[in-house]
Order: C-alpha cells, then sequence, then structure tokens
C-alpha cells in the first residue's frame, strides 16, 4: 500500500476576475498618473533597494527629502559599505526604525565582498541579504530586474483584499503567502516592476484604507468587493497588542557650553544611537532623588535636578515612552567617564545621530533660553 504525500493546493483567481484586462486597465491608469518620485529616474537597483528599505513603515513625501541625501552622500553600494557606520546613522536620522539602516549598509558590505558590487537578481541569493524580506526581495526583482515576483506589503494586500473579496485575516503570515501565490498569477509578462507599483500607487491613492475612492478607481469594473458593497469592511485585519508604556526622567546635564550625552548598546532598540542619559522609573514625581542617584552610578557625576523642562510621548510598534526631561547642574565628578558617554558642546550636537524623541529635546533646547 502505498501513501500519497499531502500538498496544499495553490489558491486560484476566481474565474469571475478577468486577469488580463484589470492588468491593461491598471497599468494604462499608471503610465499616465504614476508620481515623479526620485527613486523612480531609473532602474537601478542599488536605489530600488535604498527606497524600498526607506520606505518600510514611513510615508513617501517623509522619505523623499532622505533619499536624495543619502544617494548624495553614498551613491553606489561600494560608498555605503566603506562609509563609517555614525555617518550613515547621521543620514538616516529622523526616519526611524534605525536597525533598517544598519542591516542596508551591513547587506551593502556583503554585495561588495560576494558579489563585486552587483545588487543579486535572483530569489535565493537576495533573500539571504540582511534586512531583505519577501516584500524587499520581490520589489527589487521586479522593479530594477523586471522579474515576476510579487511584492506584497500592506497596502498591495489591502487592495487585493478588496479586488478578490478575501475575508483572511492580513495580520496573518499565511495571508501574505496566499496572496503572493494569487499575484505570480496576474502580472503580466514584461511589466513586472511597473505592475507592482501600479498596486502600491494604488493603494497609496485610490484603494485608501478609510473611505476608498471607488468612483475615481482605474480598476472599477473588476473589483468583487465593491459588486457587493463590502469594500469598506475589508481587508480582515487582527488586532494587535496596544505598546506598553514606559516612563523615564532624562537628565539634560550642562557642564559650562557642553551636554552629557550617552550611546545606546550595539544591539537592540535604537541601536547605537545618541541620546541624553535616562532612568526607567514609575515614580517620576522623585526626580530630584532618582537622577542624582542614578548619575553618580553611572557617571560618577556630581549633580542636582535644577527644574523640568518638557515631557514627550514617542510610540514604537511595541513601546510607548514617556520622557519626563529635567535640567541637571553639574557639581562635579569623581572618575573617568564611560566610553560611551561623553560632554559634547551644544554645536557639536548636530554631529550625533539621535533618535526622534531625543531630537525634539535638543529643539527645545535651541529654542528655550539655552546656548547651544
Amino acid at each position: 500500500m502505498t501513501t500519497r504525500k499531502r500538498t496544499d493546493a495553490v489558491p486560484k483567481v476566481p474565474d469571475e476576475f478577468h486577469v488580463f484586462g484589470f492588468a491593461r486597465d491598471l497599468l494604462a491608469w499608471y503610465d499616465e498618473q504614476k508620481r515623479d518620485l526620485p527613486w523612480r529616474i531609473n532602474r537601478d537597483p542599488y536605489r530600488v533597494w535604498v527606497s524600498e528599505i526607506m520606505l518600510q513603515q514611513t510615508r513617501v513625501e517623509t522619505v523623499k527629502p532622505y533619499f536624495e541625501n543619502f544617494m548624495r552622500k553614498f551613491p553606489t553600494v561600494e560608498a555605503l559599505a566603506d562609509a563609517p557606520e555614525e555617518e550613515v546613522l547621521k543620514a538616516w536620522e529622523g526616519l526611524g526604525y534605525y536597525s533598517r539602516a544598519r542591516n542596508l549598509q551591513a547587506a551593502a558590505r556583503e554585495v561588495k565582498e560576494t558579489y563585486g558590487g552587483v545588487v543579486p537578481d535572483t530569489p535565493e541569493e537576495i533573500s539571504k541579504l540582511k534586512g531583505i524580506g519577501p516584500y524587499t526581495a520581490g520589489a527589487i526583482l521586479s522593479i530594477a530586474y523586471e522579474k515576476p515576483e510579487p511584492a506584497v506589503d500592506g497596502n498591495v494586500m489591502r487592495v487585493f483584499s478588496r479586488l478578490l473579496l478575501m475575508h483572511d485575516d492580513i495580520a496573518k503570515p499565511a495571508t501574505r503567502i496566499k496572496m503572493e501565490q494569487l499575484i505570480r498569477q496576474v502580472i503580466p509578462q514584461g511589466r513586472a516592476g511597473d505592475f507592482n507599483q501600479a498596486l502600491m500607487e494604488l493603494g497609496a491613492l485610490v484603494c485608501l484604507p478609510r473611505n476608498p475612492q471607488c468612483l475615481t478607481c482605474p480598476v472599477f469594473d473588476y473589483c468583487l468587493a465593491r459588486r457587493e458593497g463590502v469594500q469598506e469592511e475589508l481587508p480582515v485585519k487582527g488586532k494587535a497588542k496596544p505598546p506598553r508604556p514606559v516612563s523615564y526622567l532624562v537628565a539634560v546635564i550642562k557642564r559650562e557650553d557642553a551636554y552629557l550625552i550617552t550611546k545606546r548598546p550595539e544591539q537592540g532598540l535604537l541601536a547605537g544611537m545618541w541620546e541624553f542619559p535616562m532612568v526607567e522609573t514609575e515614580q517620576v514625581e522623585w526626580a530630584e532623588d532618582i537622577l542624582p542617584d542614578a548619575l553618580q552610578q553611572r557617571y560618577g557625576l556630581d549633580v542636582s535636578v535644577e527644574q523640568p523642562l518638557l515631557q514627550i510621548r514617542h510610540t514604537f510598534s511595541h513601546l510607548q515612552w514617556h520622557l519626563h526631561v529635567h535640567l541637571c547642574a553639574y557639581r562635579g565628578g569623581s572618575g573617568q567617564l564611560p566610553a560611551t558617554a561623553r560632554f559634547v558642546s551644544g554645536n557639536q550636537l548636530a554631529d550625533y545621530a539621535f533618535s526622534v524623541a531625543h531630537g525634539k529635546i535638543i529643539q527645545y533646547l535651541s529654542q528655550a533660553a539655552f546656548t547651544l
């Protein structure tokens, strides 16, 4: 007796969805209406790669000046690979999700060493690079190399959930895989890159999360959710856990014309970024006692808390920082600072890469009655 291996059937695009007409009409709209974006001036794989990494979790309008500045500083894979990490992080400052920048540089070094500076053009090779997941791989391979690979991000999942009347939870990894299998059946020969960009453009401009602009949609006639009148109910998305609140006291310690800053660990959240000293505590009202003790233990500094400056709330995907910022007076020091801490002048602060939250502290200081 032989046992047949169980195979999972590949999902099929519904017969009532007209694949050829959909791709034709979508591309015609894209050719006429696509936005003029700096990473679209050519299909250089490196430029496509950088843009796709920057666009993760970040709005297009925010990315545009960062992309242009980054390409001026690091115009080639080799230039990025050879640059000091501090310089790369500084160019990324304000974009957030800084692990993207570190992974991008690590992958650039791999491309330089292993592939002679040429971005790989196969799914197997490009997926080995640090920071390149299925979406980014598909985007680079299709846009730069015209490979018929899907590029499925949140926009595309929303669009296809509506187009094909899918009630699968887009928060589940299995749904993304299913979407990839379906989109492979729709990608037109010879225009994979434009097709993927057109889907992203449709999601960004027309098929919006709320109040989709169905009457102006170029593929209105193909949308199965619209036929059923349920387009605003899709996609289905399971609720993520709310970010965990964490409270910190932040010390702005001024010694003559210099401020104490400290570097975060090389692993973990905001790795390698600079910041003003922070102390995690639920008892933020006891700043006058907590900060001097903590700063004496960490840095051997004698300080006193002068006054509260401002409060900042900053939300990450899994954490929400509540920063209570205080001005501290430097009274003296009992030893040498660790290598991860230093006093720098107000003018020098601009040379260091700070997170968005601590950048707001610097902005406050420059606008208040302090001399940077």
